[in-house]
C-alpha cells in the first residue's frame, strides 16, 4: 500500500522524470499566503484587542474597517481579473507585494480611525493583487487533473501562517502592534517581492503540459477535453450565479471566525490573548488536514456534493462555538469548522476552472468576487453590530450559521452548466 502510494506521488510530481515545475508555483503560492494569513487575515483579531484597548474604537468601526478592505478587493476583482488574463500574474503580484508592504508601513503610524481605515485600504488592495486571486489564475492553468489537489496543497501556507499566530500574539506582546507593523511591512518588501518573481502564467508559454503531461497523445486529449466559456457566457449560467452566493454565504463565517473568534473567546469565555490564540492554532491545525485531504478528495469524488456537506459542518461548528461552555465544544468546533474550511476552500477554486475552463478564469473569478464580497465583508459586520447592541455575539454567530446552511442549498444546485454555443 506504502509502496503504490509512494509510486502515485512520485507520478504526480515528477512525470517526466524531474520534478514539475508548477508545484514549484504551488510552493510559491504557499509561502505568499503565509504571509497574507500570518500578517493580516488570521492575526486581524489580535490587533483588534490592541487597537480597541488603545483607542476605545467599537467593534462595529473595527469591523467596518475589514468590510471596507473586503469590498474594495470585490470590486476591483473584475479589473484585477482581466489584468490578470491580459498581463499574467507575476507583475500584479509584484505591484501587490509593494503596497502590501507600504500598507503596513502606513499602518504603524496611524493616530485616528481615519488614517487607520486609509491605511487598511491600502494593505487590502496589496493583498488582493498580490495574493490569492492571482496566484488560482496561475495554478489553474498549470494543473487540470491534478488541480484539486494542487490548489489545495498551495492553501497550506495559508494554515501554517495561521499557526504561527500565536508566535505573532507574543511579538504584540512584547513589543507593541506598531513595532511588528512596521517589521511586518519590511520583511514583505526583502521577501515577499523576491519570490512572487517564480510564479508564472501559462505551462505552454513555457514548452510544458497541464500536469507536466509529456506525450503528443495526452497533450491532444488535454486540448480536446476541456470546455473554455467567456466572463459573459459563464455569467449568463445559473450554475455562476449559485457558484458565487454559495461561496458568499461560506464566507460570512469564514470572516467573522477570522475577526471575532479572539474577541468572542477573551471576552465571552474568559480566555486569556494566547489562550485564545492557542485555539486559533488548533483550529488551523484542523484546516490544514482538510486541505491536505480535500484536493485529494476533490480530484476524486463531486466537488459540488463536497461543498454541500461541508456548509453543513460550518453551521454545526458556528453552532457550537456560540453557545458551548466547555473545552470540549470548543475543540468539536475546531474540528468541524477547520475540517469544512479547508476541504472546501480549494474546491471553490477547482470548481469554477472545471465548470467554465481556464482562458477567462481571472475574469470569471473577477466577476464572480463583486458576490462574494459581500460574504467576507458582511459576517464581521453582522457579528460586531449585533455584538454592541446585545453585549455578546449569540445572536450575530446564530444568525451566521443559519445563512451557513442556506449556502449548501446553493451548492446542491450548481450543477455543471452546458457547454457554451460557439
Amino acid at each position: 500500500m506504502l509502496t503504490d502510494t509512494l509510486h502515485r506521488l512520485d507520478t504526480m510530481m515528477r512525470p517526466g522524470g524531474r520534478v514539475f515545475y508548477g508545484w514549484w508555483i504551488v510552493l510559491t503560492a504557499g509561502g505568499v499566503q503565509w504571509f497574507s494569513a500570518l500578517l493580516w487575515m488570521s492575526s486581524y483579531g489580535a490587533y483588534v484587542v490592541l487597537l480597541q484597548a488603545e483607542f476605545e474604537w467599537s467593534k462595529a468601526a473595527l469591523s467596518g474597517a475589514f468590510a471596507l478592505t473586503r469590498i474594495e478587493s470585490g470590486i476591483l476583482g473584475p479589473l484585477q481579473g482581466w489584468l490578470v488574463d491580459r498581463f499574467g500574474p507575476r507583475p500584479i503580484l509584484s505591484v501587490g507585494m509593494a503596497l502590501f508592504g507600504l500598507g503596513f508601513v502606513l499602518f504603524s503610524e496611524v493616530q485616528s480611525i481615519v488614517s487607520f481605515y486609509l491605511s487598511f485600504v491600502l494593505i487590502a488592495l496589496g493583498a488582493s493583487l498580490g495574493g490569492y486571486a492571482t496566484l488560482m489564475v496561475s495554478l489553474v492553468n498549470w494543473f487540470r487533473r491534478y488541480r484539486g489537489t494542487a490548489v489545495s496543497w498551495s492553501q497550506l501556507g495559508y494554515s501554517l501562517g495561521g499557526l504561527c499566530v500565536p508566535l505573532l500574539a507574543l511579538a504584540l506582546e512584547a513589543y507593541g502592534w506598531r513595532t511588528v507593523a512596521l517589521a511586518s511591512g519590511i520583511i514583505i518588501w526583502v521577501v515577499g517581492l523576491p519570490v512572487v518573481q517564480l510564479v508564472r502564467h501559462r505551462p505552454e508559454d513555457y514548452g510544458q503540459r497541464p500536469d507536466g503531461v509529456a506525450t503528443s497523445a495526452e497533450a491532444a486529449a488535454h486540448a480536446q477535453g476541456g470546455v473554455e466559456f467567456t466572463a459573459r457566457q459563464a455569467m449568463r449560467t445559473a450554475t455562476f450565479w449559485f457558484i458565487s452566493l454559495g461561496h458568499a454565504l461560506a464566507l460570512l463565517i469564514v470572516s467573522s471566525v477570522m475577526v471575532h473568534l479572539i474577541p468572542h473567546l477573551t471576552e465571552g469565555q474568559g480566555y486569556s490573548l494566547i489562550g485564545a490564540s492557542q485555539v486559533v492554532l488548533g483550529l488551523t491545525v484542523f484546516q490544514m488536514v482538510g486541505q491536505a485531504a480535500g484536493g485529494v478528495i476533490g480530484d476524486r469524488f463531486d466537488k459540488r456534493l463536497v461543498c454541500v456537506w461541508c456548509m453543513v459542518a460550518h453551521t454545526l461548528g458556528m453552532l457550537l462555538i456560540t453557545y458551548t461552555t466547555s473545552m470540549l465544544g470548543v475543540v468539536v468546533f475546531c474540528v468541524l469548522h477547520g475540517l469544512a474550511w479547508g476541504i472546501r476552500g480549494p474546491l471553490m477554486v477547482a470548481m469554477r476552472a472545471d465548470y467554465f475552463g481556464t482562458r477567462a478564469f481571472g475574469t470569471i473569478m473577477g466577476f464572480s468576487s463583486l458576490v462574494v464580497m459581500f460574504g467576507m465583508s458582511g459576517g464581521p459586520l453582522v457579528a460586531g453590530v449585533m455584538a454592541d447592541i446585545y453585549g455578546d455575539y449569540q445572536i450575530g454567530f446564530t444568525i451566521l450559521a443559519g445563512s451557513a446552511l442556506l449556502g449548501s442549498l446553493c451548492f446542491l444546485a450548481a450543477t455543471p452548466p452546458p457547454a457554451p454555443a460557439r
